[in-house]
């Protein structure tokens, strides 16, 4: 029995088979390069036009005319030599003035609502030193009005705190009326002078009497 013949060994037979299975990768296909866009169209003036006349209709009635409104007249304010006097008097009947007033047919009086009554009580007996005083005897009352309000903003610039404001007693005026006095008593609980009154009082015969008041001014800085 003739010997069976071992084949040579050959280790890369196979490859040719092996070569058939492979599979070649797929390689995907690049996109296209993109396009650019145009640049944007410049509006020409018949776009600008149209954009601004969109939504317009026309006129109905061609030979209609609009005629303004007449321009309005501005409110004049009303003005009255005493006004302040006025509109303290509304404040003492409302209840909003500032000060409370008590007088009568001879004297007169007042004080900043909240005020020690012993401030006023000491005013009224005449116990402060008066540091400097005022006469208005023959002053009408808008020049007494406008001197008292320099005296009292002068008076108390200067750090004084009593001071004297002679009225006189109407001996002389018409219907013998202390008219300055009435004014006084209405001036000093304004708010234009009372920036500077905490309390006011009927001065002692010593000082003048009915003919002139004490005034007691507040300290700088209140």
């Amino acid at each position: 029995m003739a010997a069976t013949k071992k084949p040579f060994h050959n280790p890369f037979g196979k490859l040719k088979e092996l070569r058939k299975t492979v599979v070649a990768p797929v390689v995907a296909p690049r996109p296209p390069a993109p396009v650019p866009s145009p640049p944007p169209r410049e509006p020409t003036d018949a776009d600008l036009w149209a954009a601004a006349v969109a939504g317009a209709r026309p006129v109905e009635a061609r030979n209609k005319v609009v005629v303004p409104a007449p321009p309005r007249t501005p409110r004049t304010e009303f003005w009255h030599p005493d006004l302040d006097a006025l509109k303290e008097l509304e404040a003492l009947v409302s209840g909003e003035a500032p000060f409370d007033i008590a007088d009568s047919d001879e004297y007169i009086e007042g004080k900043v609502s909240g005020l020690d009554p012993g401030l006023v009580r000491k005013l009224r007996r005449g116990e402060y030193s008066v540091q400097a005083h005022l006469d208005l005897h023959g002053k009408s009352r808008s020049e007494a009005k406008g001197e008292v309000d320099a005296f009292l903003r002068r008076s108390r610039e200067q750090g004084k705190r009593c001071v004297l404001l002679v009225h006189g007693r109407g001996l002389h005026s018409k219907d013998q009326v202390p008219v300055l006095k009435e004014a006084l008593r209405t001036w000093l609980a304004t708010a234009r002078f009372g920036r500077h009154v905490l309390a006011f009082a009927t001065a002692r015969p010593a000082d003048g009497g009915a003919g002139a008041v004490y005034v007691l001014l507040r300290k700088i800085g209140r």
